[in-house]
């Protein structure tokens, strides 16, 4: 395998972190998006993005491997690093702002809020509420040391045959797996409906939280978190045969969260410091007092 290149632009093609959420929008652009005026949307057609989005996927999808996983699972999940209140981990995560966005100023607390109020606002059970004021915090993650093509994109499954449905599928052609036949199979070390919780997961934030959170939330939180990624297979179905039917039902609640995820994002500030003590609230009643992380 090709050594990795550990110069920062190598690692950290984009921009900000966020330039891959904002290509999501233009391939799965919101349903309703006919109904507001253009002015309401920010503009993501923008050629450079789109090339170091590119890039993005290119030194992803040639080294996230089945070892590499691996590899980040036993130096991560030790939980090492930090131990945080979630509120220290907000504040943490905020020191992400790229003060060089031209498009908006909002730090992380005010994206989370933007997205769980939303959630809020449409009446759901206040554990949605939370994992959609909470589902990026994992990004912490960049603050660990880590590129950013090991922190956000589309997730998909290592250790079996890549999806032509996963975005820049060509890619993948660079990645050592695509040639190992022990992986490239289409069920791969995997078996037939063996079940997601048995998949091992490209490495990013929604499996570094999920891990993290995976004592205190109920069930559906669990599969927001760990797959609000996955377009693969909540918007292409590409992996239905790894998926029990409890997958299958629990896939509904990522399909819930996913609207909330791409188009709460706004220049509109909500009120934080208004807000927070009714999150301080409800984190306190499902989270203990320290995270690891």
């Amino acid at each position: 395998m090709e050594k990795i290149n550990n110069s920062d632009k190598f690692n950290n093609p984009m921009h900000q972190i966020d330039d891959w959420e904002e290509n999501l929008i233009e391939r799965y652009p919101d349903p309703a998006a006919d109904t507001k005026e253009k002015e309401e949307f920010r503009n993501y057609v923008d050629s450079e993005r789109v090339e170091t989005v590119r890039e993005f996927y290119r030194i992803n999808h040639t080294y996230q491997t089945y070892d590499f996983v691996c590899e980040k699972e036993k130096e991560f999940l030790k939980f090492d690093r930090k131990e945080m209140s979630l509120w220290e981990a907000v504040d943490f995560l905020n020191t992400l702002v790229d003060d060089s966005d031209p498009d908006i100023d909002l730090d992380q607390f005010q994206h989370l809020l933007q997205t769980s109020e939303a959630i809020r606002a449409d009446g759901h059970p206040d554990w949605f509420v939370l994992t959609g004021f909470l589902h990026d915090i994992g990004k912490v993650l960049c603050l660990f040391g880590e590129p950013q093509w090991a922190v956000v994109g589309d997730t998909f499954p290592v250790g079996c045959k890549f999806s032509d449905k996963i975005v820049y599928p060509e890619f993948f052609a660079a990645n050592p797996d695509s040639t190992n036949e022990k992986y490239n199979t289409k069920y791969g070390v995997y078996t037939p409906n063996c079940g997601l919780d048995n998949v091992k997961m490209s490495w990013g934030h929604d499996e570094y939280l999920y891990q993290i959170m995976k004592d205190y939330l109920p069930e559906p939180a669990l599969y927001m978190i760990r797959y609000h990624s996955f377009y693969s297979q909540h918007r292409e179905n590409a992996y239905t045969h790894l998926m029990t039917e409890k997958d299958i039902e629990m896939f509904e609640w990522v399909k819930k969260f996913n609207p909330y995820d791409l188009y709460t994002k706004a220049p509109i500030k909500p009120d934080s410091k208004a807000l927070r003590p009714y999150y301080e609230e409800l984190v306190a009643k499902y989270l203990p007092a320290k995270l690891k992380f």
